[in-house]
C-alpha cells in the first residue's frame, strides 16, 4: 500500500482549507488539521474552522476536540496525528495534512522523537518568578549563554517557551536545540508530498485577510470573544489571535473600530510569521493562487 501523506501549509486566509477540499474529492481524502487554534472547542469563529457546508463531506480529524483550559504540547499533536494517518491509510484513504502552525507540521514532516521531560512543580515556579522580576529580553540574554539558538529563535514575550528552555537545560544538561537534533535521527514511515500556498502579491494575500476578518465580525466573533473573556475572569486570559485583540474593547479602552484595526494588523504579522517559518523549508512546492490559473491542476502535478 502506498503511504504518501499530502501536506498542505501556508498563512492564514491564503486558501488551504478550499485547496484541501477538492484534492480529498480527487483523491478520495481525509483531513487531518495542523492547527494549534482549531483544536480546541469554543473558538470556531476565530480559528477559520471550516463547519459542515465547507467541508463537503469530506471526513475531518483533530477538529474543536480540547476544552479550551486543556493543555496539549507539539508531542501530544504529533501522536495523535500519526495514529489518525495509520488509521486513514489502513482504510485505503489518502490522508491530507492541512495547517498553519508551522511547528506541528515540521515535527510531524521530521518524525520528532519527544523526550518525555517531566516538570518539576518549584523549578517551573522559581522559573516564573525569575522571568516576572527580570523580563523576557533578560532571560534571553541568558538562555543565549547556553543556547544561543533558541535565544536567538524566541521573542521575549515567549513566557512560556523561553522558561521551557531553561527547564530542559536544567533538568537534563541538555539544551533544546540539542534534543532537537537527537530527535531527528529516525526517518518517517510515510512518503510526503508538501503543497505551500501563498500570494506573490503580499498585499492580495493582506487584503484576504482583512476581507475575513470582517466577514468574522459579522459572523459573531465580538460575542464569541466575549465568553473567553468572561471566562477569564475578564482579565483576558485566553491569549488567541482573533480574540485577544478585542478584549480592549470588552475592557472599555478602546473603540471596536480599533480593536478591529488591531486584529487585522496582529493577523498580517502572523501571517508574516508563517511564511517566515515556511519559506525555510526547501521540501515545500509553493503554490500561488494569483499567478496559476488552474491551482487544482498544478498541485495534483505536484502530486
Amino acid at each position: 500500500m502506498s503511504r504518501k501523506v499530502i501536506f498542505i501549509v501556508g498563512p492564514t486566509a491564503s486558501g488551504k482549507t478550499a485547496l484541501s477540499i477538492a484534492l480529498a474529492k480527487e483523491f478520495d481524502g481525509e483531513i487531518i488539521s495542523a492547527d494549534s487554534m482549531q483544536i480546541y472547542k469554543g473558538i470556531h469563529i476565530a480559528s477559520a474552522a471550516p463547519d459542515m457546508e465547507e467541508m463537503g463531506g469530506i471526513p475531518h480529524h483533530l477538529l474543536e476536540f480540547l476544552e479550551l483550559t486543556e493543555e496539549f504540547s507539539v508531542a501530544d499533536y504529533v501522536s495523535l496525528a500519526r495514529e489518525k494517518i495509520d488509521e486513514i491509510l489502513a482504510r485505503s484513504k489518502q490522508p491530507i495534512i492541512v495547517g498553519g502552525t508551522g511547528l506541528y507540521i515540521s515535527a510531524l514532516l521530521d518524525n520528532t522523537k519527544f523526550t518525555d521531560i517531566k516538570t518539576d512543580p518549584e523549578l517551573r515556579k522559581r522559573l516564573e518568578n525569575e522571568f516576572d522580576s527580570l523580563g523576557g529580553e533578560e532571560m534571553l540574554k541568558r538562555l543565549s549563554k547556553f543556547d544561543p539558538e533558541s535565544a536567538n529563535r524566541l521573542h521575549k514575550s515567549d513566557k512560556r517557551r523561553i522558561i521551557r528552555c531553561f527547564e530542559i537545560y536544567e533538568t537534563t544538561g541538555k539544551t533544546l536545540t540539542r534534543q532537537n537534533e537527537l530527535s531527528h535521527i529516525e526517518s518517517n514511515n510515510f512518503d510526503a508530498v508538501v503543497l505551500g500556498i501563498t500570494y506573490k502579491d503580499r498585499e492580495e494575500l493582506y487584503d484576504r485577510i482583512n476581507r475575513r476578518v470582517d466577514i468574522m465580525l459579522k459572523n459573531g466573533l465580538l460575542d464569541e470573544a466575549r465568553k473567553t473573556f468572561e471566562m477569564g475572569n475578564s482579565k483576558g486570559e485566553f491569549q488567541a489571535i482573533g480574540h485577544k485583540e478585542l478584549y480592549g474593547y470588552l475592557k472599555g479602552e478602546c473603540t471596536l473600530e480599533e480593536a478591529t484595526e488591531l486584529l487585522k494588523m496582529q493577523t498580517r504579522r502572523y501571517a508574516k510569521r508563517q511564511l517566515t517559518w515556511f519559506r525555510r523549508d526547501g521540501r515545500i512546492n509553493w503554490l500561488y493562487p494569483d499567478e496559476t490559473e488552474n491551482l487544482l491542476k498544478k498541485a495534483k502535478e505536484f502530486i
